[in-house]
């Protein structure tokens, strides 16, 4: 099963914000995608209270494995957002509701 190792690019870890964009990320992949942190065991990478659970804090480094066709690939661009400050990127999940962040009324 292929792996890639990352440091984890959020001045905060892994927490809320970033693990929400990764998970829905990783949700969307065609193989099946696991975390995991050190020798802590892997955790499937489309659960978000699993990713949360690995307690990833700033300049961790993360293990991704994935099986499957087109698992590589899927790793180098899971891998590639994970070593992105998700911080500092606009919330682009498919749920969010702007209307709800300012405050208007449905």
């Amino acid at each position: 099963m292929p792996e890639r190792t990352v440091v984890l690019g959020s001045a905060q870890g892994l927490h809320a914000r970033p693990a929400k964009i990764f998970v829905q990320e990783a949700a969307r992949r065609p193989v099946p995608v696991f975390i995991r942190v050190g020798d802590r065991a892997p955790v499937p990478a489309g659960g978000l209270l699993g990713v949360l659970s690995l307690g990833a804090g700033p300049g961790a480094e993360v293990i991704l494995s994935a099986e499957g066709e087109g698992a590589d690939a899927v790793l180098d661009e899971l891998a590639a957002l994970l070593a992105r400050d998700l911080d500092a990127e606009p919330d682009t999940a498919p749920d969010a509701d702007p209307g709800a962040a300012a405050g208007a009324a449905p």
